[in-house]
């Protein structure tokens, strides 16, 4: 057994999953590995949190959960572009903001009373396997030997150069994941074609589970801190077919469905009351009925896709978790489990000018066939030939029971599943109930977290809190109110008050208040009722705004006759 006396640490982080997509968070989906990350059936060795929030979209919550630091802080406010408006939004980590893994990695010396000195905390070992895209933009075109030298610039920092000692992944956003584009291994470009069998959820589980055990054969007792960045189930709609039919059928009642099915699962497992209803379906969402047979089989085939790269990433997740029993350091190695935002409405439309969004992810199969992108519904979902996305209809159920999604700060677009398994702590106490926190809190608060349980000092300017305490069974309430801002969706968390204001939502641009502990689904609107309290969260709102350097949106004017596009995924 590892004698190992600091805890190792795992974050593993789903990309553009929704709230209700996974089985210990009332889906049918089935995630036993996961499931089994809150509670593995003889004891409860881990705690689901019911409202911890992310930062809305894919980069801003990466910059977030790996510096602790609210976006704009951290250098990405909104993209991994520089968008020429200050270092807030300059696409990249800021230098002056450390990560995690530079935290973690250091050691701190301390006095003691005679005067002496000796190393405290820190001192971890530093992984990461998965996607970076917090380091400039590489685009999903690139060569490879641009990527090559590019990589490491001024303006696109890597893991490698920004505290971890070893790196497998993709270092931009999206892409096939038969042949992802920008994929590394620490700071050499992988240029082969990927065999037969590749599949990047696999690759980046394995490569995890290999890290962990070579770690054990080469120091057992130093302890480590690994990041599992995954690009599933992000789009595009990518997976075997043999695990695609597996879950082909279940969706044949549509969404309509899956969301009252979903609701009524998340009330069974007390993770919401039964008194928050369950939001409407979406204005842009047609009725299932609508849509006739074929599209229907369609539909169901994306959402079978879409499920099978849940399950996928859960089957290694499990690997994972064995590595962690085989080594031995099972028990002493607490796991987050999160999702970076909300599911994504994103269109993928099929119908645009060539060499604009998002046709430039098409191009060829490792075999020479050309990629079709966009949701085109005289192909079959899954292949490496298509490049599609779930859609609106089917993100609308996985956020399942709130409104809207990614890029949105209402409860769609923020709210994750959250699970810490750690069974060293959480073993501790009532074995009879299941854990839940119920409490706020945000994903920055996981590295306040990571710092007291790797007995390092948390830095003095950092916006995270830590809730090491509940994880010990002590109760705890996050102190200072959360904050969001992205593509000019604003939103201000204070107890159980949200004031949130939504752009381009139909027919109403006011600023809307909730009571979070009556009606967290959001349907209805106090502002009218409680002025004061509205005027007084939006000059806390502008504050904080200031303070972190928000930018207005749009960060240019748009010209004259288009759209503010970013928050029309629908129509993308």
């Amino acid at each position: 057994m590892s004698t190992t006396k600091k805890p190792n640490i795992i974050i593993i982080l789903a990309d553009d999953m929704g709230f209700s997509d996974v089985g210990c968070f009332g889906s049918e989906i089935n995630t036993p590995n996961i499931d089994a990350l809150s509670n593995d059936g003889s004891k409860t060795n881990g705690m689901r949190f019911t409202q911890l929030y992310n930062c809305a979209r894919c980069c801003p919550s990466r910059a977030s959960i790996l510096t602790g630091m609210y976006p704009h802080q951290a250098g990405i406010g909104h993209m991994v572009y520089d968008a020429g408006v200050g270092p807030e939004y300059q696409g990249y980590l800021r230098h002056d903001v450390p990560t995690i893994a530079e935290l973690l990695k250091k050691t701190y010396a301390t006095k003691n009373n005679d005067g002496t000195k000796e190393e405290v905390g820190g001192g971890y070992a530093t992984y990461m396997v998965g996607k970076w895209h917090a380091g400039g933009e590489y685009p999903p075109d690139a060569t490879h030997d641009w990527i090559q030298s590019t990589m490491g610039d001024e303006t696109h920092p890597t893991p490698t150069q920004r505290g971890f000692d070893e790196f497998y992944g993709t270092l931009g956003g999206g892409g096939s994941y038969f042949q992802p584009p920008s994929l590394v291994r620490d700071d050499e470009v992988i240029r082969e074609v990927m065999p037969e069998d590749f599949y990047y959820t696999d690759s980046i589980n394995d490569e995890a589970s290999r890290m962990i055990e070579s770690k054990s054969k080469s120091d057992n007792e130093q302890p480590f801190f690994m990041y599992v960045a995954h690009t599933a189930p992000h789009w595009p709609l990518h997976a075997p077919k043999k695990e695609v039919d597996k879950h082909r059928g279940k969706y044949m009642k549509g969404w309509d469905d899956l969301r009252q099915k979903r609701h009524a699962g998340l009330v069974e497992q007390n993770l919401i009351p039964s008194t928050w209803e369950c939001s409407p379906r979406d204005v842009h969402c047609a009725a299932w009925e609508e849509k006739d047979d074929k599209t229907q089989q369609w539909e169901d085939a994306r959402m079978a896709t879409y499920a099978a790269q849940i399950t996928i990433m859960d089957e290694g997740i499990g690997r994972i978790t064995e590595s962690l029993r085989k080594t031995g350091m099972y028990d002493n190695t607490v796991i987050f489990f999160l999702s970076d935002n909300g599911g994504c409405a994103e269109y993928l439309k099929e119908n645009g000018e060539e060499g604009h969004w998002p046709e430039f992810y098409g191009g060829l199969t490792r075999d020479g066939k050309k990629i079709d992108v966009g949701n085109l519904q005289h192909l079959e979902p899954g292949g490496e030939e298509t490049f599609m996305s779930y859609d609106l209809p089917w993100a609308n159920a996985s956020n399942t029971p709130f409104r809207l999604f990614k890029s949105w700060v209402h409860e769609g677009g923020i709210a994750t599943p959250f699970v810490v398994h750690w069974p060293k702590a959480l073993s501790r106490g009532n074995k009879d109930h299941e854990k839940i926190c119920h409490s706020p809190w945000i994903m920055m608060d996981i590295v306040a977290t990571c710092c007291k349980i790797g007995g390092i000092p948390i830095p003095s300017n950092l916006e995270g809190e830590s809730f090491l305490p509940l994880l010990r069974g002590e109760s705890q309430c996050r102190q200072r109110p959360i904050f969001w801002e992205h593509q000019g969706n604003c939103a201000v968390r204070d107890g159980k008050w949200k004031l949130v204001y939504g752009r381009c939502e139909e027919g109403d641009d006011d600023w809307e208040l909730y009571d979070m502990n009556k009606d967290r689904t959001e349907l209805n609107n106090l502002a009218s009722q409680h002025k004061d309290r509205v005027e007084q969260m939006i000059q806390m709102w502008k504050e904080w705004a200031e303070r972190v350097g928000v930018k207005p949106w749009p960060l240019h004017p748009i010209p004259e006759g288009e759209k503010d596009w970013s928050n029309l995924p629908w129509l993308w």
